[in-house]
């Protein structure tokens, strides 16, 4: 294990994976990245914990070693597995109606919709009926009625329309109604408390000085109000439409939204989603069993997404390879998603390896990112080449 404190990078690094590292200095001294954090971690040990550049755009204020940031998607991963540990305990069947647990649900033609079909993003249900604002989907009960009320927008499970901003809705109105906890409390007490990981679903105040502020992408070159307003895309994306400055409100930050406003590093966002890549079990110990793990790898669609417009195939919770969209993710026992901007996490159950990436200069584009495909590269040609 070969550790590093320079001036670009901190932490420490396997030898192995020494091009990793090196492709993160090379990503801070271009400015290409401004503060990041990667994490590998092999049979749930980390092999790779590194982190360097900075919080702000004047480079007063290093990237620490327990800088958190909001990681946008990747917290869907984690509301999955809060479902998982659900079907795990006998306590949620995937294959059952959501309005078995949550009968409010079954209003307006929704009654046939599985819970496996919210994992799976092909619920037909990608987002709100306008009007709504950002401000009213921070009442998640609230929010999460509003779901209930409206029709599908296409019919259930004939194709995914990805659940951008209200995943964490339906599959928390559902965690609720099964355990009388939110999300939020029963993703902390359940995963982040027993792992001992620094993530968040709903940030309070004591961990905000923490937070490293997102930098924008830029401008997407096109006039939303020019498409179909009455699309799947435009519903889904507008309402309520993103506003990446919001982020930075306490309003947001303690909010519970299992969609998008996850906080977390690298190293945290590995040592939870290692359980995966460890087959259900970390420390020695059997939190989800190998048949729920299998459920991660049953396909739910593959094709051109209703929503974001881009070809996607999905398992219950995760992403599963699919070379149109995610070229560096690899082949094989592999589930992944990321989160808008550039921030990663991948799965690689073959291997026992968990890839997870967090930084806060955002890279245009909802999955995936240059930045980000670089550092799968490193990765997984070490892994290859000591395979």
């Amino acid at each position: 294990m070969t550790s590093t404190t320079g001036t670009t990078t901190s932490g420490y690094c396997a030898d192995r994976f020494a091009d990793l590292r090196r492709e993160l200095e090379t990503q801070l001294a271009s400015g290409a990245e401004l503060g990041a954090s990667l994490c590998v971690t092999v049979d749930g040990e980390p092999v790779v914990d590194l982190w360097g550049g900075h919080l702000d755009l004047a480079r007063t204020r290093p990237w620490a070693e327990d800088t958190i940031v909001n990681v946008f998607s990747i917290s869907k991963t984690m509301t999955a597995l809060c479902a998982l540990l659900l079907v795990d305990r006998g306590e949620l069947d995937v294959h059952q109606k959501v309005a078995h647990y949550w009968p409010e649900f079954a209003a307006n033609g929704k009654g046939d919709i599985e819970i496996r079909q919210l994992l799976g993003h092909t619920s037909g249900v990608s987002g709100w009926q306008a009007p709504i604002g950002m401000a009213d989907i921070y009442d998640e009960e609230a929010a999460a009625a509003r779901l209930a009320a409206q029709p599908p927008w296409w019919e259930p499970g004939t194709a995914s329309g990805y659940h951008a901003l209200n995943y964490g809705h339906l599959v928390g109105a559902v965690v609720r109604r099964i355990t009388g906890r939110s999300l939020g409390q029963f993703f902390a007490a359940e995963l982040a408390g027993p792992l001992g990981a620094d993530f968040h679903i709903g940030t309070g105040s004591a961990h905000r000085h923490r937070i490293a502020p997102l930098i924008p992408p830029p401008a997407l070159e096109f006039d939303m109000s020019a498409l179909d307003q009455d699309s799947i895309l435009v519903k889904t994306l507008t309402s309520p439409l993103l506003d990446i400055a919001e982020t930075a409100t306490p309003d947001w930050q303690q909010a519970e939204i299992g969609a998008v406003n996850g906080h977390g590093n690298a190293r945290s966002v590995a040592r939870v989603q290692s359980l995966v890549s460890c087959g259900g079990v970390l420390d020695g110990k059997r939190l989800l069993s190998e048949r729920t793990v299998d459920l991660i790898f049953e396909q739910q669609s593959d094709g051109l997404d209703q929503a974001i417009l881009v070809p996607l195939r999905f398992g219950i919770g995760y992403g599963l390879p699919q070379s149109q969209t995610a070229p560096e993710v690899p082949q094989g026992r592999v589930c992944w998603w990321a989160g808008y901007g550039g921030a990663i996490v991948v799965n690689d159950l073959d291997h026992r390896i968990t890839f997870a990436y967090t930084m806060n200069k955002m890279e245009p584009g909802i999955i995936g990112s240059a930045r980000a495909d670089a550092y799968l590269r490193a990765t997984f040609a070490a892994v290859r080449g000591g395979a």
